[in-house]
């Protein structure tokens, strides 16, 4: 079954991502940010479940 607090969390982090994506210059650039804000994101999910009581 399909967890609906990941699946929201991350649709929010990558519609934010793909906002700001033409504004950050090259590719390489982009994949670089996109990989720190999955990391983060991925980090900052479990404190964020528990602080909603999910």
């Amino acid at each position: 079954m399909f967890d609906p607090t990941t699946i929201v969390w991350y649709a929010a982090i990558c519609g934010a991502l793909a906002a700001l994506a033409p504004s950050l210059g090259t590719r390489n650039r982009r994949i670089l940010v996109g990989a720190v804000v999955g990391i983060v994101a991925a980090s900052l999910l479990p404190p964020v479940r528990a602080a909603l009581g999910l």
